[in-house]
């Protein structure tokens, strides 16, 4: 097969302004560049983990509703220290849909919370695989 890596998840948002300065505090991406593809009725704000540039964020503005396919479920990504990630999280008083950190069989550990469109996101520290 050919498919060798994830090139981006796509996000909806209502407010690209609101949602990038959410994920560069919160998560720590930064804003590569905004785009409006075709007709101008889109905006695309791509961001990615310096250094990391090969996944990127496509967070897509337009409209103020979601289509019927929705957002993502969640995206997930990998932190060093899901504990330490749990204190700054809920220090920042960003809402959180897990109220404690959950241990997998294989030792991996993760906790989800809210983005500002209600996406749901996971902080996650792999355990032995």
């Amino acid at each position: 097969m050919a498919i060798r890596k994830i090139e981006h998840v796509g996000v909806r948002v209502i407010n690209l302004e609101q949602s990038i300065a959410f994920y560069t505090k919160v998560l720590g991406l930064v804003h590569r560049n905004t785009l409006v593809p075709g007709n101008g009725t889109v905006r695309l704000g791509f961001l990615a983990f310096a250094g990391h540039e090969e996944t990127e964020v496509e967070l897509i503005e337009n409209a103020k509703e979601f289509p019927a396919e929705g957002k993502v479920h969640h995206l997930a990504f990998t932190v060093d220290d899901v504990e330490a990630e749990f204190v700054r999280i809920k220090e920042l008083n960003v809402p959180l849909r897990d109220t404690e950190i959950t241990t997998l069989p294989d030792g991996s550990r993760y906790f989800f919370f809210y983005g500002p469109d209600g996406e749901l996101l996971e902080l996650f520290q792999p355990g032995a695989r």
